[in-house]
């Protein structure tokens, strides 16, 4: 009997896939547990449909991260802070205090685990920090840090 899979069973197939089963094992034990469902012309549509729908919200997603990298690359996040002699920091900026930055400078909001800052900035100056929107979109942010405050 052919199934459509609507969760993943280990050993036998992951969400959305089709796959045949014995019949006793699809009537048994898949079919009660709604674990998948009778592959039928109807059932087929709809998981086309569906897959279909997924594709264009990654698709409008991927497109939305390139615009947002569009506008992170032509930004400049500037920060002020104490710092001592020889432009060292009192501190860090952290990737969370540019977020934050970001969010008041310039209203856009980005979270803090994907601006990938390996080390605290602790000197004053200007230093470019990646920013990974999506797994296939990755933008350069410049963060100047001044003295003041």
């Amino acid at each position: 009997m052919k199934v459509i899979f609507q969760k993943d069973v280990k050993g036998q197939g992951k969400m959305g896939e089709v796959k045949e089963v014995s019949e006793g094992y699809a009537r048994n034990f898949l079919l009660p547990r709604k674990l998948a469902v009778e592959a039928s012309s109807g059932n087929l549509n709809a998981l086309k449909e569906q897959k279909r729908r997924e594709e264009e919200r990654k698709n409008e997603e991927l497109a939305e991260a390139k615009e947002l990298a569009r506008k992170l690359e032509n930004l400049d996040v500037m920060l002020r802070t104490k710092a001592g002699d020889g432009g060292r920091l009192f501190g860090s900026i952290t990737s969370k205090q540019i977020g934050q930055h970001l969010k008041q400078q310039h209203g856009i909001q980005v979270d803090k685990k994907k601006i990938q800052l390996n080390d605290p900035i602790r000197t004053l100056g200007v230093t470019k920090v990646p920013v990974k929107l999506h797994p296939k979109v990755t933008a350069t942010l410049s963060v100047q840090v001044l003295e003041g405050e």
